[in-house]
């Protein structure tokens, strides 16, 4: 839940026979009296291994005039062995049950690997004196930040090398790193276990030494204008709720100052500093309304001053140019418009607006430089990027050639430049990073991603198709196969999708993908609703007491697609993660007879019991978004999709699960909890599978990118074997 949110001004926002399979389960029920689980009789075969079946300890819970058992409830407890046993033997089943596609893991992998140009750089940006960059080398895990003085002929200076950070650890992950405006220090994030808390450290650039200067679960990092003052903000150590803002001084330890504290549980801060530098800003924010407090960059210690009062359901986000603040705000309409107002005094009465509300345009950011300014759009499900002149009024719209792609902002640091770079890829074209002259129009190509192995765009078909959901809404579907492909409704099919939070879900590059694609696999994204593709009445025709269209529009989608020819239903292969994994509890249970397999990863599954504990972290926040079960109406809507309440005695598809035990945002005890209540129902012989990473690694898995690499492979095996591909 939550995974995104964040704003930071200019950075862009994985041949054995089964009957000789091992069975190894790591059992401590030695320790207990009553085992954890035992292993289930086999009932399709005494040559297969058999599945754990973890215990039942009921505990009831009385709701709204309902009463809740949850038979799993002691899988929460993460300091029980008998939990660490369960899932490791959990583990041991998954392994056994994979061990056949370990030399397809194999092949899957060094294919995957000959895509990526293992040694490589990342288009350099200017800031201040430098070009900064970060470059990785063919055999490390992890990126090497540098800079170059003056010009990228100088000589390199390695500021960070999350290599050297990360010896000794089996997770590492590089959070907020910036440096102060002199060049001098660098403040940096790190987290080592993957539960998303980081660690705030200094390193003096000149001396190359680390400072004594540290803080814990900080998140965002701002640098003053004096070059030693740090804003940042801390997380609550229980609800992982940013909602304090310390100063601090380098060079001291044990003084930092509270600068402000949030009440509300339901609003996280964050702080940034404008592209101008002119302006610290202070960002509290729900998932529906925002306030923003500011202060002058070069004056930390000032008192914070509001820009305008917290209203509920309005948002506001501004930025700094001249003698205006420009806002973005949804106060006329949900897909928000662009206002101005004086510095002096920037409250509403004041504001003068630039860009109107459009119905049929989303607004979702906006670029300030000193005479241009550029807007983050979205129209017809597509994001879009429009340019404008301050001076003259000129307005342009950079185009883009294909049907389903992404686009977005880069590095872009510098203020007053006439340049602003951007990212570009789509399923064929490979991440590239464009430079566009404010001034002409023009977009030049400054880096285009190599794709070693002789990868060949013309091979491949992109679509864009459209789904009728059971309302009449048109669903946006985003299509890639190999060109020529007889789309005879016989063929292996792909689908996946999110539709939560207002996420748009667009159509990036993965070079993975091409070992499904060119082994006959059409690959799908569904564009479905409680994302944000179509502007934020799409987001809000997905959420709250609506959420049950997000799971209707992808079985919209995915009959569609099959009715249509592009794969049949026996080999159509879902996957969704987080609260697309919510996507894939809720579409399981409402149509198991639609699809053959599904990965559910890291899955937002155990809805209600996770939406009534307030000491989880997310909870509260979360409400904006899914409800509070606490208040009837809410409980019984809510009661109707969660997956993990809706399991029921009935035939399911195959399921691979997936989890980390040290995941901070879907805690690994609701994809634990999901299998053992799945087990115990289902009245089929299919299989499901709990692959859960015991070792340090977060929301998103391993950190380092050859781990990654091999977790891939595995899900693509998985994917594969189901579709009835073997090698």
């Amino acid at each position: 839940m939550g995974e995104f949110s964040s704003l930071i001004k200019g950075i862009p926002m994985k041949k054995v026979s089964l009957r000789h399979a091992p069975l190894t389960f790591l059992v401590l029920a030695s320790l207990v009296v009553a085992p954890a689980f035992v292993r289930a009789a086999d009932d399709t075969s005494s040559s297969l291994p058999a599945p754990p079946v973890a215990k039942k300890v009921p505990k009831t819970t009385e709701i709204n005039g309902h009463t809740m058992v949850d038979n799993y409830f002691w899988l929460r407890d993460k300091k029980n062995p008998e939990v660490k046993a369960y899932l490791e033997a959990e583990n041991a089943y998954t392994d056994a049950m994979m061990k056949p596609t370990e030399g397809l893991q194999k092949k899957l992998y060094d294919e995957m690997l000959s895509r990526i140009k293992e040694t490589d750089i990342e288009v350099p940006y200017k800031d201040g004196d430098y070009f900064y960059y970060s470059r990785t080398e063919a055999g490390k895990q992890y990126q090497i930040h540098c800079r170059k003085k003056g010009s990228m002929d100088a000589p390199e200076e390695v500021l960070l090398d999350v290599n050297e950070l990360a010896k000794g650890q089996k997770f590492m992950s590089l959070g907020a790193h910036d440096v102060s405006d002199d060049g001098n220090l660098l403040a940096f994030t790190t987290d080592n276990t993957g539960f998303r808390q980081y660690t705030l450290a200094v390193k003096d650039l000149r001396t190359g030494k680390m400072l004594p200067d540290h803080a814990e679960r900080v998140g965002s990092v701002v640098w003053a204008n004096d070059n030693k003052t740090i804003l940042y903000s801390v997380e609550d150590d229980t609800t992982k709720r940013q909602y304090q803002v310390y100063r601090h001084t380098v060079g001291t330890s044990g003084s930092d100052k509270l600068a402000y504290e949030e009440k509300d549980e339901k609003f996280d801060v964050f702080a940034a500093k404008t592209r101008s530098k002119a302006y610290i800003l202070l960002f509290s924010a729900s998932h529906t309304t925002s306030e923003v407090r500011y202060l002058p960059a070069g004056e930390p210690a000032a008192e914070w001053k509001v820009m305008q009062p917290r209203k509920q359901d309005v948002e506001y986000y501004p930025d700094h140019n001249g003698d205006f603040f420009y806002i973005r705000v949804n106060d006329t309409g949900r897909n928000f418009r662009l206002v101005r107002a004086p510095v002096a005094d920037p409250r509403t009465q004041n504001w003068q607006e630039v860009v109107p509300h459009r119905t049929n345009v989303m607004l979702d950011d906006t670029d300030f430089f000193k005479n241009y300014y550029v807007l983050s759009e979205r129209e017809n499900g597509l994001p879009q990027i429009r340019v404008t002149d301050l001076r003259s009024g000129q307005s342009r719209r950079i185009e883009f050639p294909e049907a389903a792609y992404a686009s977005y902002g880069y590095v872009n640091r510098e203020y007053d430049t006439s340049k602003f770079r951007y990212g570009y890829q789509s399923f064929i074209t490979p991440r590239s990073v464009f430079e566009y002259d404010m001034a002409s129009g023009k977009s030049t190509l400054l880096k285009q991603k190599e794709v070693p192995g002789g990868y060949d765009r013309a091979r491949y078909q992109v679509e864009q198709i459209y789904a009728t959901a059971s309302d009449a809404v048109k669903i946006p579907i985003s299509v890639v196969h190999v060109k020529g492909a007889k789309l005879d409704g016989k063929g292996p099919l792909y689908l996946t999708g999110y539709g939560s939070y207002g996420i748009s879900y667009d159509i990036g590059f993965n070079s993975d993908l091409f070992s499904m694609v060119d082994r006959g696999v059409v690959a799908a994204v569904a564009h479905i609703r409680g994302g944000g593709e179509m502007g934020k009445a799409w987001h809000d025709d997905g959420r709250m007491m609506h959420k049950k269209n997000t799971f209707t529009d992808f079985v919209a989608s995915a009959e569609y697609l099959v009715a249509q020819g592009y794969g049949s239903r026996d080999r159509l292969v879902i996957e969704g993660r987080s609260a697309g994994g919510l996507l894939m509890g809720a579409v399981l249970n409402m149509r198991p007879d639609l699809f053959h397999a599904a990965l559910v990863g890291v899955p937002f599954v155990d809805v209600m019991n996770t939406m009534l504990d307030e000491t989880l972290p997310l909870t509260v926040g979360e409400f904006e978004e899914w409800g509070n079960p606490k208040e009837k109406p809410a409980f019984d809507y809510m009661m109707t999709y969660s997956p993990y309440d809706n399991i029921q005695a009935k035939t399911y598809p195959n399921m691979l699960v997936r989890t980390s035990f040290n995941d901070s945002q879907v805690m690994y005890w609701e994809p634990a909890k999901y299998v053992a209540k799945m087990r115990a129902l289902r009245t089929d012989h299919h299989t499901v599978i709990l692959k859960t990473n015991m070792d340090p690694a977060g929301h998103g898995g391993a950190s380092g990118r050859y781990d990654r690499l091999h977790e891939k492979a595995f899900d693509y095996a998985y994917f594969l074997t189901q579709m009835g591909i073997q090698n």
